[in-house]
């Protein structure tokens, strides 16, 4: 992994510490997991995933709602479905 890589996986740890334990775990598991070898759209899908307000991925992610956006929705099955 390039210095620069590094770099922003530091910086995009930093943006999924959301305050929730469990949006926190969630986010940090896709990242250790998934991100290097994501795609460009999914990273695109997945950074707008972080601009969303933290009560909204909490209902998402515990399946009280269901998100209307497909690519988050799809997104959010993917990282609801990585073992821990």
């Amino acid at each position: 992994m390039s210095e620069a890589d590094e770099v922003e996986l530091k910086r995009l740890r930093w943006r999924c510490r959301r305050g929730m334990r469990e949006l926190d775990q969630l986010f940090g598991r896709y990242l250790d997991r998934e991100w290097a070898r994501a795609s460009d759209a999914e990273r695109g899908v997945f950074l707008r995933l972080l601009d969303c307000e933290d009560d909204k991925l909490w209902r998402w992610f515990m399946g009280y709602e269901q998100c209307h956006d497909d690519a988050l929705a799809s997104l959010i099955q993917r990282i609801r479905q990585l073992p821990p």
